[in-house]
This record gives C-alpha cells, structure tokens and sequence, in this order.
C-alpha cells in the first residue's frame, strides 16, 4: 500500500463522515455504547465502511473513538478495552479488504476523565491511553487520528504515547470554537504550531465546527511546504427531534464549501457529525478538480484574535466596586467567617449573626455551598440579603457537583454582573451523602476546571472561547486539606490550582498545633495568601462526628480524649476555643489572614475569637 502522507503531498484526499451519529440513525439507542457495536452488531458498521469506500472516502476511521478504559467503564466494558479496539480495527479492515486505496485510521477520543472517577497521574493517563492505542495498532490500522481533543495538554500526551509506540502517520485533531480557543486557553494557531514541533504529521479540526467556521478557522494558519492540514466538519448546529439529533448542512452544502477548505489550505478533507456517505460522495465530484495549496500566508489582520473586551457596564453605577480582600490584606489582619446560610426560609438568625461578626471586625462572611450536600438556601441569594442588609463582603463557595458547565457559566456570569467578586472554587461534595441522596451529581468540571473557566471569564471568554463583552474581575480561591493522608500530593494539586489561575488558598480546618505549622511552613514558600481554617469544638459529640464522619476533617486522638474527659459542654468549648485561638495565632503570623468556622450557626462563638 501506498504512504499515505506522500499521497497527500500529491492530492487532496477524501476521508469518510461520521460514525456514531449514523449508527444512532440506524437504529442504535441515543444510551447504547457505541463502540460495543463492534462486538453485537459488525455487519451494521461493515455496510457503513462499504458506503463511505463506495463514496469515494479513502480513510476511513474505526468505531473506538470512546473506547478507553474510562469511558467504557461506565457502560460495565472495562474489562474489554482490547477486544472493543482490536475489533474495530478487523472490522474495518474486513469491511475495506481489497481496496488497496483506502487507509483505515484507528480513532481514539479525549479519556474525559470526571471528578468520579478518582485521581489519575500523568503515568495512569498514558497507561489507559497506551491500552486503547496499542489494540489499535494490533489490529492492524493504518495510521491513527487523536482527534476532538479540547484541551492541548492532553493531545500532546497522546501523541507522546503514539510516538512511543509506533512510526505510522498520526493525525492529531482540535476541537476549537468558533472563535478559535481551546478550552485549555491556547488559540488555534497557537496549538498547530506546537502539535507541529511535537512531530504530528497532520494537524486538523474536527468535531464542534461547522463548514463555514472552519472555513474561518483555517484563514488563520500559514502554510509552509510540507505541512499538512485536515478538517472534518460537522453539518452544522444539530436539532433534537424526536429523539435523535438533526442536522441541516446538506451534501450539496459541503460540495460548494468544499474549494474554500482547499484555498486555505486543507488535504484531509472529511465529515464529523452528522455527515453521511452522501456528504462524501458529493464532495469528491468536487474534489478530483482541486489542486493542494502548498504555500499559504496569512496577514496580520487574519491573525489576530477577535476577542475584544469592555469594562462590564453593570453593578458599576448601581454600586462601588467590592474592596478585594487580597488588597486588604496589606493594610491589616483579615478574618473571614464562614456563616452557613440557613436550611429553611428564616434568615433571621442568619443575617442577626452576619451584624454581629460584621460589628467584631469580620472582613467578609464566606458562605458554603449546600456543604456536604445538605440542602440550604441559595448562597447566592443569602450574599444578596447580606450586602444589602448588612453592608458585609461575602466570599461566595461555587461548588461543581449541582449544575452542568452551562449553568456554572450562567450562575458565574450573574454573580459578575451583580458585582460580586470573591469566589472559592470547590468540586463539592457527591450528591448521594447527603440528605437528598436520590440528587444526581453533575461535574462536568472539578476544581481545576472551574478555577480555568473563572480565569478565562477574567480574560473576556467563555469556557468555548467565545467573546463576552467584558470581563469578569473575580477574586478566585481554591482549597486545600491539610488532614490528607498524603500531605505532599495535596501540595502538588494546589500547585496546580494555582498555576490555572487561583489567587489565594483556603484550608480545610486544622485541630493540631504541629499540623498548624507544618501547613503554613510548606504553603508559604508558594507566595499567595493562606487562609488556614480555624474551627471551634464544642463539645466531645461535635469531635467525634467532624472526625469520624466528615470529609476532610481529622482530629488527633489526644484532643478527642481531653474532650471526653470534660464534665460538660460548656467545658469542652472553652478547650475548643483555646486550641482554635493557638491554630489562629499560628495563621496570623504567617499570613496576617484567617478563615474562621461557624459551628451550627453559633456566631458568638467566632465573634469571641474576631476578639
């Protein structure tokens, strides 16, 4: 067989359209794992392969783009990685047996990893990629597509892994919006120059982009000799129609858009979504007459990002702009309490207790968001109350499990145009601990992942690069546990956050004087402020719950029993107050700021230690 990227150095070739949504036309269920199709029904996917061959495709890509370890886990096919891949490969291959022109490209998908599925290091990503790429390879493709990756640092760990394994041609290909961003922050022609000096052989688009914002998408990239391009639209914006997703981009429709993806300088030319044998075989009518762009500049003008940006004209001329809390840490000690809102609808005691902690010098109140998910009135809601009742900050927590990456954009956006501007970025506990244990638990995004989309909305974009007409100006936290088992992988995770954008780190409660100093001695060196939690016990009861029940939390054996030893309630707190007010010392030394804990709503308790 011939290579193919000398082909391409020759011709414009043709690829095939999509897969999965075809499979979804032909009768497979909208909640079937696609790739298992391999395994219960080839001969659909043979005829799928015969079609597009018969179209005119040339490459055509096996049906594994989900097919990693993760992703099929969650279908209970974990343990057939290799089979499901190796399948797909032998039924392409079978399907296209004969037809010495046409390559079969093994497809392989982001890993999507979620919150739920644990912790994976850079080694774990690279084994459950190495898994599905080496089956691949087994079953004999031709080359291998990386495609429909959002976010670049993955793709380039992929490739990496490709390269370690084999010396086949590689296409490595961007899912970007329309604007041109990767949800990782890099532009389009950013990402290609680096794939290129990564070694990829062809660099592409595929996935989120229709014909003509790809058309737009490609104006943007040069072309020297040599270099090869690929894009792989989808027939436009799907509607979802009784039951299955409808798209209106028609074969004819891709024919005459066709040229305009040669112009800029495309070779690989397929379908994604929607696209069927149809697309293919209209656009090779066309495609037979083009000739390949070998060189291509691009003016300045092309190039240049057309993300503008405005001062956000809301919140400003209705009120003076919140006072950063980081600002006033050079100027005195910060304290900020945290005041959990309360779980019905008075919110007497509430604002009765956020006056008094105002009253004692509180910074800001920071109000959690349905912690341990255990429902309460809206956080959101409750800064509302305490901003216009009491005149207090409020440091509002944004937890990741309760809404999708469209709701977390759109509750994100209001607090900004309501002028809010402190946010701590948290995962957020699962759903089924707490007291509505039948509540699904969302996370598309964890921690890290919020702290960027926060950080991208400061910069004027949203999580798919589109332009907002403004800019956030959020003060963004993150988390931290100094009770972890593994003390330093929690250093390392932070770290993290803070190089996604984070501007201050707010721990987890601290009940130990060594573990006060321990956290303040490795956390200070990393040059943003620390606010250690400081959380007042009350009682031998209170102890044994927070150690033995919630996340996060721990308590040294000796404290627990100095609280068993006390005659009464009244007792223990006083001891919880001593040890709070030693960690508290501990953290205004270091840092000159602190987060005190408001148990059960007992505000006297952190106004005794604001003194």
């Amino acid at each position: 067989m011939a290579n193919l990227l000398d082909i391409l150095n020759e011709r414009i070739v043709l690829g095939d359209g999509a897969t999965g949504t075809y499979l979804y036309e032909l009768g497979v269920p909208l909640n079937h794992c696609l790739e298992e199709v391999n395994l219960s029904q080839p001969e659909l996917l043979t005829r799928i392969y015969r079609e597009y061959a018969d179209a005119g495709a040339q490459v055509i890509e096996t049906n594994s783009f989900g097919a990693n370890r993760i992703r099929l886990a969650r279908y209970g096919l974990d343990h057939q990685v290799s089979e499901i891949n190796w399948r797909a490969a032998q039924v392409a291959r079978d399907a296209v047996k004969g037809r010495g022109d046409v390559f079969v490209g093994g497809s392989v998908g982001p890993l999507s990893l979620r919150p739920t599925d644990g912790e994976f290091s850079v080694d774990d990503r690279k084994a459950l990629l190495r898994e599905q790429i080496g089956a691949l390879l087994d079953g004999g493709c031709n080359l291998i597509f990386l495609e429909t990756f959002t976010a670049l640092d993955e793709l380039l760990l992929a490739l990496n892994v490709f390269q370690n394994l084999t010396n086949i041609p590689v296409v490595t290909s961007l899912a970007v919006s329309e604007e041109g961003r990767l949800v990782s922050g890099e532009t389009f022609p950013e990402a290609v120059k680096i794939l290129r000096a990564a070694g990829a052989d062809i660099v592409g688009l595929n996935g989120t982009a229709g014909p003509q914002a790809c058309v737009h998408l490609l104006s943007k990239l040069a072309v020297q000799e040599g270099e090869l391009l690929s894009v792989y639209p989808s027939a436009g914006k799907p509607e979802f129609y009784e039951g299955r997703f409808n798209y209106a981009a028609s074969p004819g429709y891709f024919a005459d858009t066709l040229p305009r993806w040669v112009e800029e300088g495309a070779r690989l030319i397929g379908g994604d979504y929607g696209t069927r044998p149809e697309h293919i075989a209209a656009m090779a009518a066309v495609a037979r007459e083009l000739k390949p762009v070998r060189v291509k500049k691009v003016s300045p003008s092309a190039t240049r990002a057309r993300i503008e940006v405005a001062e956000p004209a809301v919140a400003a001329s209705a009120r003076a702009e919140e006072v950063s809390i980081l600002d006033l840490l050079k100027q005195k000690t910060v304290s900020i309490v945290e005041l959990d809102s309360p779980k019905g609808l008075s919110m007497d005691k509430f604002l009765k207790g956020a006056q008094a902690l105002k009253d004692a010098g509180a910074a800001a109140i920071t109000l959690a968001d349905n912690s341990l998910a255990i429902l309460r009135v809206s956080n959101f809601a409750a800064a509302i109350r305490v901003r216009e009742e009491v005149g207090l900050t409020s440091l509002l927590h944004l937890a990741c499990r309760d809404r999708n990456l469209l709701g977390l954009q759109s509750e994100i956006m209001g607090l900004g145009v309501l002028g809010f501007r402190h946010v701590l970025a948290l995962t957020g506990d699962p759903a089924k601990v707490g007291d509505h244990p039948g509540a699904t638990s969302v996370y598309d995004l964890n921690s890290l992942g919020l702290i960027k989309l926060m950080a991208g909305l400061n910069r004027g974009v949203n999580h798919v690069g589109r332009p907002l007409n403004g800019q956030t100006k959020f003060i963004i936290g993150c988390a931290f546990n100094p009770n972890a088992l593994n003390f330093d992988s929690q250093v390392k995770k932070l770290e993290s956050k803070l190089a996604a954008g984070a501007q201050y780190v707010m721990t987890q409660p601290v009940f130990d004087l060594e573990l006060a100093r321990r956290t303040v001695a490795r956390l200070k060196p990393l040059g943003v402020p620390v606010f250690l939690g400081v959380m007042p016990l009350l009682s031998s009861r209170n102890a044994e719950f927070l150690h033995n029940e919630v996340p996060g939390i721990k308590i040294a054996e000796p404290l627990r029993e100095r609280l068993r030893q006390c005659a009464d309630d009244q007792a223990a707190t006083k001891i919880g107050l001593e040890v709070a007010r030693e960690v508290r010392d501990v953290a205004l030394e270091a840092f000159n700021g602190v987060y005190l804990i408001t148990p059960f709503l007992r505000y006297e308790v952190s106004v005794d230690l604001l003194g």
